[in-house]
């Protein structure tokens, strides 16, 4: 027990450790200070930016950055929709693999678009090489781009600076951020084990009778797995995603993916702090976020390290759950796996989360319901704001204070977005589907667990599309050629869009509204923000929003589980 205890506590030690070094680094990049790769940076840039046509010094306002996000992301779904559609007859594909259905390729382009990478496909049975690592591949850049792009953004309003260029950021995420660290990263898990290469699969004999032989899948993978931790994509090269041992062969690159998942988002707020010029309100932030992160290890990993309750009794002695769960990694680093992934909005596994036990399935699902421990890709820091935007102004009108937040006066329009955004899109693009999915069970013929679970299940997926996460408890008979599949494929694909573009947009605009405030002096009746009574309060804000509009999923999924397999 101990031993799994230390793991964890050493992982979050180094992600710690790195968040100053990549926060300052990260706001050097966008605040154009000097750094050690701006030779090589610089060049690349002005290459794009020639091709390209982009006026690199015109700022837009909330509404032209939204448009910007969502015309390029439309393009770029298309043009992957078209390499899914023709890689029959395209190059890279040694098994020859023809083109899914148009659902399962529509589906596909939209959850990568979007940052999301839930998969209702096999990888390595149902896209070729080229597939994957240039349509795919190119949608994880680009996608984790868009992301960082909006939350630098949102950043730059709320500390009264313009938003910037989309474009721009777009390509300064990739070139100075994602491209440097992915390449160093893809080297290193080369190094470790994890193959990165074009010959197919290798068909080897088995040792049983008949002389039965095997065909071993393969691919380029090193550098598909380090952008998908990286860039908070999630998807898998092959099925079982980074439970596969050529994704995630040992404890190293365990170590490895779970520090690249959380590297990006939680360094993001000490980014905040540097460009708002408070670095202490951003620690206080920081830990706040850290102390429910690790509420909920504790929470998932003392589920997991006791077991089930019903195979304890036959065993006669405690034993963790290893259902579902590789032995290499155990019950610790799967638990801390699995909190982080969902925490992050990764999406990556290294383990099922269907063979969870309870404890497991309420912080998974809690974590997509709240979507800032860490949150996204650069969006979900934005919403951690928008929370803070709320506590402002919540607190304020109970103390009497004026409600400003970093100088800003906090108003009509401010709390309207931030509301939509936290307390109506998300549930809505999570219990409207749920609900139809629940009603119609046998139309759909896709929801195979009944009772408790069975609605975890169908909830988890839901909210793994709205919240941009992707992983799954999986058993949905969400994969073509099940009857079901059309249906699973058009629905979360709703949820996808309305939990990516409508938020997206919102936050553009609640930060376009901050930048046009004129700043107001702090006086004895302003609000302090960077006290850790006021994030104490923010903290809880937090948690009793979540828990008033998705509790009552959470009291009839995990929780109601959990007294059921507990009175056997």
């Amino acid at each position: 027990m101990l031993e799994g205890w230390i793991q964890i506590a050493i992982t979050l030690l180094i992600v710690v450790a790195i968040t100053p070094v990549f926060g300052g680094y990260m706001a050097r990049v966008y605040l154009g200070e000097k750094t050690l790769i701006d030779p090589i940076a610089n060049f690349l840039e002005r290459a794009i930016f020639r091709l390209s046509g982009i006026a690199r010094k015109e700022d837009m306002t909330g509404w032209q950055y939204a448009r910007a996000v969502i015309y390029s992301n439309l393009v770029m779904a298309g043009f992957i929709f078209l390499i899914f559609s023709l890689q029959g007859v395209l190059p890279f594909n040694p098994t020859r693999l023809s083109s899914p259905t148009w659902d399962t390729n529509l589906h596909a382009a939209i959850s990568f678009v979007t940052n999301t990478n839930q998969q209702h496909y096999s990888g390595e049975t149902t896209y070729s090489y080229l597939s994957q690592f240039a349509a795919l591949g190119f949608m994880m850049f680009t996608s984790a781009a868009t992301g960082l792009a909006v939350g630098i953004a949102f950043i730059r309003g709320l500390t009264g600076r313009p938003l910037g260029n989309f474009y721009v950021d777009l390509i300064k995420s990739i070139t100075r951020i994602l491209l440097p660290i992915s390449i160093v990263g893809a080297i290193v898990l080369i190094a470790l084990g994890v193959p990165e290469t074009l010959a197919g699969p290798v068909v080897v004999p088995t040792l049983e009778n008949g002389g039965v032989q095997q065909a071993i899948a393969r691919g380029p993978v090193a550098h598909f797995e380090i952008i998908k931790e990286l860039g908070e994509n999630g998807g898998g090269f092959f099925a079982i995603n980074s439970a596969h041992p050529f994704e995630n062969p040992n404890a190293a690159t365990n170590l490895i993916e779970i520090v690249s998942m959380i590297a990006i988002p939680s360094s993001l707020i000490y980014t905040f702090g540097i460009i708002a010029n408070n670095r202490k309100q951003a620690w206080l932030i920081y830990g706040m976020v850290m102390a429910i992160f690790i509420l909920f290890i504790i929470i998932a990993a003392t589920g997991e390290y006791q077991g089930n309750p019903a195979i304890n009794t036959l065993l006669g002695t405690t034993a963790p759950n290893l259902e579902g769960k590789e032995v290499r990694f155990g019950w610790a680093e799967s638990a801390l796996y699995a909190v982080t992934t969902t925490g992050t909005m990764t999406g990556a596994v290294n383990s099922m989360h269907d063979s969870f036990m309870p404890p497991g399935g309420f912080v998974t699902l809690a974590n997509m319901f709240l979507q800032i421990v860490w949150g996204g890709q650069g969006t979900g820091t934005a919403y951690l704001f928008a929370y803070l935007i709320l506590a402002v102004f919540i607190t304020g009108l109970m103390v009497g204070r004026t409600p400003e937040f970093l100088g800003r006066k906090i108003e009509k329009r401010e709390v309207v977005l931030a509301s939509f955004l936290i307390l109506l899109v998300h549930p809505i693009a999570i219990l409207i589907p749920g609900a139809i999915a629940m009603t119609f069970p046998t139309d759909f013929n896709g929801i195979t667990n009944p009772g408790y679970h069975g609605l975890a299940q169908v909830i988890y997926e839901y909210a793994s599309a709205a919240a941009n996460n992707g992983s799954g408890f999986e058993g949905l008979a969400d994969s073509q050629p099940a009857p079901g599949a059309l249906w699973w494929n058009l629905s979360t694909s709703f949820s996808l869009l309305a939990g990516r573009y409508i938020p997206v947009t919102s936050l553009l605009l609640l930060a376009d509204s901050m930048s046009r405030k004129q700043p107001v002096p702090m006086t004895v009746g302003t609000l302090r923000t960077d006290t850790k009574l006021f994030i104490g309060v923010t903290a809880g804000i937090i948690l009793i929003l979540g828990a008033l509009t998705f509790f009552p999923i959470l009291a009839l999924g995990p929780i109601a589980e959990a007294f059921q397999i507990a009175n056997g």
